[in-house]
């Protein structure tokens, strides 16, 4: 890592800093956290140091198997590990809803939620449910999701008196979008679609769901809270889809970009963190808090947003 990247912001960590170095001396026994593509990369770094610092994991993930396989990987490192794998496919409303039943099955309150499944420049197709499958997978899902899971978190939070966290997963991409940023009437439409675009589309939409959380849950005085953070460019699977890019990533971006541990860092510093209490519809970069774009702090898009996937996702 080069040393730049070693500067600490007014959090007192830096893009260097690792998920276990953001937590350290925190205890969180007695919480649970979902954690959507919790079997690689980000999401089983976040599993494995929140399940150190003694959060209840409930683990969101497309394959049972591999995630069974990081459940007992953890337990192993970890002995007193509390995890539990449920499936869930963001990309299908009805797994989504199958995995909300699921949860509520295991009598457990919700204290963290933390959307950080993801796919990055695929293929046009689309969802099962008929939406351009990024934006199913990256923001249909887990706006469906959180809805779902939303009045397990109010109750936790009302009888706990613990404050609920909520936390997207975005990227500095959110930048690059389309025109007017969603293109609610042309998503489908092939001959529109741009592989990085609709990535970007994809992001900005996760900004503008958890800002429009965070303005909702402070009309209602519910205590809980919404951010979204950048992780960082990562080297993870995400670039699977590409095999020049990932080849170049792999052999060149071990000198620039972040490993696992420090790409973890800053969701874990959000869900967990006690520096972060009371912070709502902020925008994390570095485990500090950065400035997104102009169209990620439009609350008129956002309120759109909103009202375009509720009738999605009641359709």
């Amino acid at each position: 890592m080069w040393r730049w990247l070693g500067r600490k912001g007014p959090s007192g960590f830096s893009s260097s800093s690792t998920a276990e170095e953001v937590t350290e001396g925190i205890d969180g026994t007695g919480l649970t956290a979902v954690i959507t593509g919790a079997s690689s990369g980000i999401g089983k770094e976040t599993a494995r140091v929140l399940a150190l610092r003694g959060v209840h994991i409930v683990m969101g993930v497309r394959n049972l198997s591999a995630g069974n396989s990081v459940k007992e990987e953890i337990v192993k490192e970890i002995p007193g590990a509390k995890i539990d794998t449920l499936e869930l496919d963001l990309a299908s409303m009805a797994s989504v809803r199958k995995f909300s039943t699921e949860f509520r099955s295991l009598n457990l309150p919700l204290n963290i939620l933390i959307n950080n499944a993801g796919i990055w420049a695929c293929p046009f197709s689309l969802s099962s449910d008929g939406i351009e499958i990024q934006f199913a997978t990256n923001h249909v899902g887990h706006f469906l999701l959180t809805d779902l899971l939303l009045e397990n978190m109010k109750n936790a939070a009302k009888n706990s008196n613990i404050e609920g966290r909520i936390v997207n997963l975005s990227s500095d991409t959110h930048a690059l979008v389309y025109g007017e940023g969603i293109q609610f009437n042309k998503m489908n439409m092939k001959f529109k679609y741009n592989i990085i675009l609709a990535y970007g589309q994809s992001k900005l939409a996760n900004i503008l769901h958890a800002n429009e959380l965070s303005r909702r849950f402070k009309d209602e005085g519910i205590n809980i809270t919404a951010n979204s953070v950048h992780p960082g460019a990562v080297l993870t699977k995400i670039f699977r889809y590409h095999s020049i890019i990932n080849a170049i990533c792999y052999s060149l971006g071990q000198l620039v970009m972040k490993n696992i541990q420090q790409g973890a860092a800053t969701t874990c510093y959000v869900a967990l963190h006690p520096q972060v209490h009371g912070v709502n519809g902020s925008y994390f970069c570095n485990c500090n808090i950065s400035k997104p774009s102009s169209k990620a702090e439009d609350q008129e898009l956002g309120k759109k947003l909103w009202e375009f996937t509720e009738t999605l996702v009641s359709s």
